[in-house]
């Protein structure tokens, strides 16, 4: 049975499900950054998942990918998927200024995450939701 990781859950939010994926928003106010996380237990690695679940994880990647350039208009969107602090497959989608503090470098370690206030998150997430259902 699926479980969302501990440390995914302490660290995002929940936007909205997806017919494979669970939707998270990256409790880091310095980039819009979705967390894609497949509801399938057990599964560290996307070759683990079923060719299915593998086509539909790319679709749901495009549509969050889509949300993301909408919502905040980026220079650049990043995807990855690393594992290497959470084992559990997710799916990191970024969106990425030249602005950005981090730019052009990654945005694992580099400074200190910015928690949203909560009235923020809760507003992002409400319209990232609107943006998933009309997209």
């Amino acid at each position: 049975m699926f479980q969302l990781h501990p440390r995914l859950e302490a660290d995002t939010f929940s936007v909205c499900q997806l017919t494979l994926c669970e939707v998270r928003l990256m409790d880091d106010q310095r980039f819009p950054w979705l967390i894609l996380v497949p509801r399938r237990a057990d599964i560290t690695e996307v070759h683990q998942l079923s060719l299915e679940d593998q086509q539909q994880l790319m679709i749901e990647s495009t549509l969050a990918s889509k949300v993301l350039e909408q919502q905040s208009q980026p220079d650049k969107i990043n995807v990855a998927a690393l594992g290497n602090v959470v084992s559990q497959l997710h799916w990191h989608v970024v969106a990425r200024q030249q602005s950005d503090s981090c730019w052009p470098g990654p945005v694992w370690g580099c400074g200190e995450r910015q928690p949203y206030p909560e009235d923020a998150s809760t507003a992002l997430c409400s319209a990232l939701q609107r943006r998933f259902h009309d997209v």
